[in-house]
């Protein structure tokens, strides 16, 4: 019922040996989708990569049915009803506007509330605030089936290559 059974993953120590510092600018901002019950493993990761955290729940999507309820996730400890997306820096980068919000400041209501997609499919929303946040930048989405950016996954036409850290061989 998890990702493996929709889609190929990728574990924790292949991320972590992706040299995405070399391929990134000296400044960058680092959002990274993580898994609520993986927040350990999402914190090594943005390390690994040369970035330092800043923010675990910097955007919140709460998930939405079809006829608009909120969503029934899985998890260990409460269900799952959103997701998030954790911001980290490196180098010298403040944010081009301090505007976007992760969260509503009337009755807790988050930023944008979008209904399930496919299996791991985001809203296309975030991609916005993503460019509101950062400016119009260079940007890289990683394992993202939709190309609208430059891209890197097994599902996606490559548009750059991440060589892993260890053996300067391409990462799968």
């Amino acid at each position: 019922s998890g990702a493996s059974s929709k889609y190929m993953t990728t574990d924790i120590e292949a991320l972590k040996a992706m040299d995405v510092n070399s391929i990134t600018a000296d400044d960058a901002i680092l959002f990274m989708w993580w898994v609520g019950s993986m927040p350990q493993e999402a914190i090594d990761l943005v390390k690994a990569w040369g970035f330092t955290l800043k923010n675990m729940n910097g955007i919140v999507w709460n998930k939405l049915t079809a006829k608009n309820n909120p969503h029934f996730g899985m998890g260990f400890w409460t269900r799952a009803g959103s997701e998030s997306v954790l911001i980290a820096t490196k180098g010298k980068i403040k944010p081009k506007s301090r505007s976007v919000r992760a969260v509503f400041n009337c009755e807790s209501q988050v930023q944008f509330e979008g209904k399930i997609l496919q299996h791991s499919e985001k809203p296309k929303q975030v991609r916005e605030l993503i460019i509101e946040l950062a400016g119009d930048l260079p940007r890289l989405e990683m394992f993202n089936r939709d190309d609208s950016w430059d891209v890197f996954g097994n599902e996606s036409k490559n548009s750059i290559e991440i060589k892993c850290k260890t053996d300067s061989k391409e990462a799968a």
